[in-house]
């Protein structure tokens, strides 16, 4: 048989369809679904693809991550898990399995469903329930609400219960979707991995999580029900204490410190094989059992009827376990941060990682963040919308006859920390980006020097375009500071919630330190309103970006990337963040490829987020594969977001690993007007000379754009400035892949391909 060679294109986080793909209008799916797919040219309609021996496939993932209306969706209600979910992954490169660092993220991820079961039962049961119906003023002319009234107040209670558990099995839907299509597929054996060390990305079994998920989402379930649990039968126990209340509260504190213990236990064990060996699943089932008994009889506990004293207040215990919750969070964040400067300080890429190596705490703070800032935002809304229009606040009097709704007051503290942050960390951004103008311009002034030296007087217009595109396309690598700033922020408006565990709200506190007539508590009150409507806005602006990525290329561009990164890791942290994509398109690559690597030889092609996807299935790859692939990568962020984001599995040495093993058969396509992608291993600045010796410094190839300034003789306008895309259109990329192609070595005994695939 004839030696083919395929060049397998691999599109990024654009979603770009097959026809653009192959440059071709009629394609055919060869393998595959309509969620990620192979396509090529369909033979009879024009050219096939083939080419000196070359024939062109597309792979078509895009779907993988639904559409823009999902994507906002996931992004509100999922964010602060998938934030979580992150930070595991960006832990400092030590050489050893991350420490302590994966059971805090875990216990920090079971905190933030916690606060979320916690705000649900702070609409439901304690604002709706305790605060609400009891008083006609609230009621009236809401037959939504009205026939609460009605119920006995334990009846009441227990039936508004079920709103919580049905907003964590909500969760549990939305986590969910499409896992089934995305995750746990089957794909090669890849390479094995030295016992001990780094959880490495090349490891067997790597991207198949299922089991991981699913233990987890067991702990989370029970715990979400354990928190529920416990705050119905605190409740009772302030109202009509009896034995059996104590004897439950007793038992689901039990549960909850099960849960604690089975999140320090790692999530995996080498002893158990090459796969991710997992906890039984069976004891995971017991603990899900024990949960849902312990709440349906508390459930049942709360729904008896008993005769207390009118309610007044808050429910009895929410506002002190919402505290509570975020004094943890607060001493877990400590521990974190101190967790992650002592493995920074061993790492020897700090010094290059984005944000020197903190990425972990700084993701982990904006998870609890944003995680309490839709919870008051939830509350105070839902509040504001039963008092009739008049935001609830010690420092100002209820409206005549209107129901004292009192929220917590550590949501108070939320709104004012995070008004105080968006205010801070946006004035951070100006000053940054105005502070940096300068020097990107004089940077970018030699860089377009050196591509266009003698500009004609028509040119110079166009000049000033070109150089304010690379000037801008380097905004993103000057933000490391504002993340910065965003941590210390976050960190110390976390631990002033201590404060509230002796009482201490804004209000009070401001009358305290100030000792006025209250004139201070009054503007301070004023301040935390204001913060809640930044909350709000905040997320109405992710609706509102969801709706713009729909008209806006741009825009829509800048939301998958962030979905794209955030959903890129496997879910080993919160089982409710949204799927893992690449736990199918890794092992399919990884499949597909060495399919056609029998039949003759393979040039994968990544653009954008496709490079960080044919990478990760190289390292997959079995070693009798490798000798018939080559790579070629374009728009590429694998150093300049990845390698420097998650040093400790795509670091620079794992980057010089996947060079090595396909015998540096790779080229790196890079343009200084491209706001995500640069150069993998040369020095990114002009005139300077490659950062690295040996074959690693031949792989980048920087492409002028655009190219030229004027108008050419046969065309109309300049010639565009392409940035980040298209690459293929480029002539220095066919020549590359006939580069690459040339390289291969035919002679290579060809895989087995029924001994490079195994089940999950």
């Amino acid at each position: 048989m004839a030696h083919e060679v395929v060049e397998l294109r691999v599109h990024g986080v654009s979603g770009a369809t097959a026809e653009t793909l192959l440059d071709h209008p009629v394609v055919i799916r060869v393998a595959g679904d309509d969620n990620a797919g192979f396509y090529r040219p369909r033979p009879g309609f024009g050219p096939d693809g083939a080419s000196g021996g070359l024939r062109t496939e597309a792979y078509r993932w895009g779907s993988l991550t639904a559409g823009a209306a999902v994507r906002t969706l996931s992004l509100l209600f999922l964010l602060p898990f998938m934030l979580i979910n992150l930070a595991v992954w960006t832990r400092p490169a030590t050489g050893g399995a991350g420490g302590i660092i994966g059971p805090l993220c875990r216990l920090i991820a079971a905190t933030l469903t916690a606060s979320y079961v916690l705000s649900v039962v702070g609409v439901t049961v304690d604002i709706v329930g305790w605060q609400c119906v009891p008083y006609r003023p609230c009621t009236h002319g809401r037959g939504y609400l009205s026939w609460l009234r009605e119920l006995p107040l334990g009846l009441r209670l227990a039936l508004l219960a079920l709103l919580p558990i049905g907003a964590l099995r909500l969760l549990w839907w939305i986590g969910e979707r499409s896992a089934r299509a995305f995750e746990a597929f089957s794909g090669p054996d890849g390479q094995g991995s030295a016992a001990g060390g780094e959880d490495r990305i090349d490891r067997p079994g790597f991207w198949n999580d299922a089991l991981v998920v699913q233990r987890l989402r067991a702990i989370h379930v029970a715990v979400g029900l354990g928190v529920l649990a416990a705050i119905l039968l605190g409740a009772q126990i302030h109202i009509h204490p009896t034995p059996v209340s104590y004897v439950l509260f007793v038992a689901v504190w039990f549960q909850l410190a099960a849960c604690v213990v089975l999140l320090c236990v790692p999530a995996r064990h080498a002893r158990e094989g090459p796969g991710r060996g997992l906890v039984d699943m069976r004891g995971m089932r017991t603990l899900q059992r024990v949960a849902i008994g312990l709440t349906l009889l508390a459930l049942g506990s709360t729904a008896l009827p008993f005769a207390p004293d009118p309610p007044r207040g808050q429910l009895p215990g929410h506002e002190g376990a919402v505290a509570a919750l975020i004094g943890v969070q607060a001493g877990l964040l400590g521990i974190l941060v101190v967790t992650t400067l002592q493995q920074r300080r061993r790492s020897r890429t700090a010094a290059t990682s984005w944000l020197g190596g903190l990425a972990t705490p700084v993701f982990a703070t904006a998870a609890v963040a944003s995680s309490y800032g839709f919870a008051a935002a939830l509350v105070y809304r839902v509040a504001d919308l039963l008092d009739r229009g008049a935001i609830p606040n010690p420092a100002r009097p209820n409206p005549a006859g209107g129901p004292p709704l009192e929220p917590p007051v550590p949501y108070r503290w939320a709104a004012l920390a995070g008004l105080v942050a968006v205010l801070l960390v946006a004035a951070a951004v100006v000053w940054r980006i105005a502070t940096t103008r300068r020097r990107r311009r004089r940077l970018a002034d030699e860089i377009v020097a050196r591509d266009f030296p003698d500009p004609s007087p028509d040119a110079l217009p166009r000049r000033v375009t070109v150089r304010e595109t690379v000037a801008r396309a380097a905004v993103a690598d000057q933000f490391g500071p504002i993340f910065t700033i965003f941590l210390v922020l976050s960190l110390l408006g976390v631990t002033t919630v201590a404060l509230d565990l002796v009482g201490i709200g804004p209000a009070e506190l401001s009358r305290k330190l100030a000792d006025t007539d209250g004139e201070a508590a009054t503007r301070l009150a004023l301040a935390t309103d204001v913060g809640m409507y930044v909350i709000g806005l905040v997320a109405l602006g992710i609706v509102a970006l969801g709706l713009l990525s729909y008209r806006s290329e741009e825009t829509r561009r800048t939301i998958a990337v962030i979905w794209d990164l955030g959903t890129f890791w496997p879910r080993t942290v919160h089982p409710f963040a949204p799927p893992c994509y690449a736990e199918r398109a890794v092992p399919e690559l990884a499949k597909r490829i060495t399919a056609m690597a029998a039949q003759g030889g393979v040039v994968l092609s990544g653009h954008s987020h496709g490079s960080v996807l044919t990478a990760a299935a190289l390292l997959q790859l079995p070693d009798t594969v490798l000798p018939r692939v080559a790579l070629l990568t374009h728009g590429s962020p694998l150093h300049r977001v990845y390698a420097r984001l998650c040093p400790a599995f795509l670091g620079d040495g794992t980057l010089y690993e996947v060079g090595n093993r396909i015998g540096w058969r790779w080229v790196n396509l890079w343009r200084d007007t491209d706001p995500i992608g640069g150069p993998i291993f040369s020095a990114h600045r002009p005139n300077e000379p490659p950062r690295v010796a040996g074959p690693a410094g031949a792989v980048d190839r920087r492409l002028r754009d655009p190219r030229g300034l004027t108008v050419e003789p046969d065309d109309t306008v300049p010639p565009p400035i392409h940035q980040h895309w298209p690459y293929h259109t480029d002539e220095a990329y066919p020549a590359a892949v006939r580069e690459l192609a040339a390289r291969l070595d035919p002679d290579a005994p060809p895989p087995d391909v029924r001994n490079t695939s195994r089940a999950s």
